[in-house]
């Protein structure tokens, strides 16, 4: 299984914190997730010689501007592991789910986000995963919290339905926010996540990882020269 952070500078913690607190929660890997201007400098292998957990390269593209969003993924396509774009609206969640060159659509439900049967049945066909973002199920409160759990259920019930490929993540800015994963199934048993199904999404992140380096790999021929285009593997 395998959680998604915001390391520094995008977040608190460096990779290494983060590796180091993974490993004694019983993680295989963390993505680094950080926003196109705030790259982490890290030596992967370093950190998985120190810490036994895999290190994957990722970046999460930030922006309202579906324009932007399509540029900024063609170019970061090629050189990061895992390219999540960031939804949040309407707007957002409609562009990642119909662009095969995204891996996952981050908190589609937060702020103005939705999704519907339509949204979803496109992830479907292009291979887009759908976030379970649980951050405002664990550190906000109130109506916060309530609304946040009631979209999620929402989300669930359209992944369900239609067998949507999805991942989870407690999206952590901290190693101090990082939770184990049998924490996480506690909280995806509020929006009607089995176990299984928490362990599911967490473990799709290394799915993901895995595949696409082997895209990466398979499609290089010489420096200058690859092979195709990026595709979804059926």
């Amino acid at each position: 299984m395998y959680e998604a952070v915001h390391a520094y500078p995008d977040g608190e913690s460096t990779v290494a914190r983060f590796a180091k607190t993974a490993a004694d929660y019983g993680f295989e890997g963390v993505v680094v997730r950080n926003g196109a201007s705030a790259r982490a400098d890290v030596d992967p292998d370093e950190i998985q010689e120190a810490y036994g957990v895999d290190v994957v390269s990722g970046v999460e593209v930030q922006t309202d501007d579906p324009q932007r969003a399509g540029g900024a993924v063609g170019n970061y396509r090629t050189d990061e592991t895992l390219v999540i774009v960031a939804g949040g609206t309407n707007q957002m969640n409609r562009f990642a789910v119909e662009n095969e060159k995204v891996d996952v659509l981050a908190h589609p439900m937060a702020g103005r986000g939705d999704v519907n049967h339509v949204m979803v049945k496109a992830a479907v066909e292009n291979g887009v995963r759908l976030e379970f973002d649980l951050a405002n199920v664990l550190r906000v409160h109130g109506g916060r919290r309530v609304r946040a759990v009631q979209s999620l259920r929402k989300l669930w019930e359209l992944v369900d339905y239609y067998d949507a490929p999805y991942v989870v993540s407690a999206t952590p800015r901290s190693h101090l926010e990082l939770r184990a994963p049998r924490e996480l199934r506690a909280v995806g048993d509020q929006i009607g996540l089995s176990e299984s199904g928490v362990d599911e999404g967490l473990t799709e992140w290394g799915r993901l990882a895995e595949r696409n380096r082997r895209i990466h790999s398979e499609s290089f021929i010489e420096p200058g020269v690859k092979r195709g285009r990026y595709e979804e593997e059926s």
